[in-house]
């Protein structure tokens, strides 16, 4: 099937929330309570994505989404990282990356991450860094298959109703 990858505007924000309901409900559906799940209001994360999507991040920060047939089915944001440890001059964070379920497996992750790193190397940066539930196990293979590891930090996020562990994956970029 033909994809397309282009970053996106305020009039994708829909879409963005779109998949990031679906892809959420799907992936964490174990790892986070189903009140919190269920709670994902599709209105509410559109207009979060329109904040998001209305102030520019320049050429250091974008928001990308995948297309299938002029379908969104997935997206990625990258911008400086915000991590304490690290340098945002240096350091890039990929704050999110989420496809629909039913693209799973089918590669559309796979172009989605090699064409964030492909706009975060030329922005300057010479590091990537994501993080990624613990449990989530089938993520964290899809990251370790792409050279992604682990570099020690760890981080108790408490936005649901139990505390969820985090990881800090990291890879370094050419360009």
């Amino acid at each position: 099937m033909t994809q397309r990858i282009r970053f996106a505007t305020q009039q994708d924000a829909s879409v963005l929330a779109r998949v990031q309901r679906a892809s959420q409900r799907a992936a964490f559906r174990r790892l986070l309570s189903d009140d919190y799940l269920d709670a994902l209001d599709h209105e509410a994360l559109t207009k979060t994505w329109e904040g998001l999507l209305s102030r520019s991040g320049g050429a250091r920060a974008g928001t990308l989404i995948a297309e299938q047939a002029g379908r969104g089915v997935g997206y990625s944001r990258f911008y400086p990282t915000d991590d304490e440890d690290d340098n945002s001059v240096r350091v890039g964070m990929i704050g999110a990356i989420y496809t629909l379920p039913e693209v799973w497996g089918t590669g559309v992750g796979k172009a989605l991450i090699t064409a964030v790193l492909g706009e975060m190397a030329p922005a300057g940066y010479a590091e990537a860094t994501l993080w990624v539930l613990e449990g989530n196990t089938r993520a964290r293979s899809f990251y370790e298959r792409d050279g992604w590891h682990h570099d020690g930090a760890v981080v108790l996020d408490r936005s649901d109703v139990r505390p969820i562990r985090k990881l800090r994956y990291r890879t370094a970029l050419t360009g």
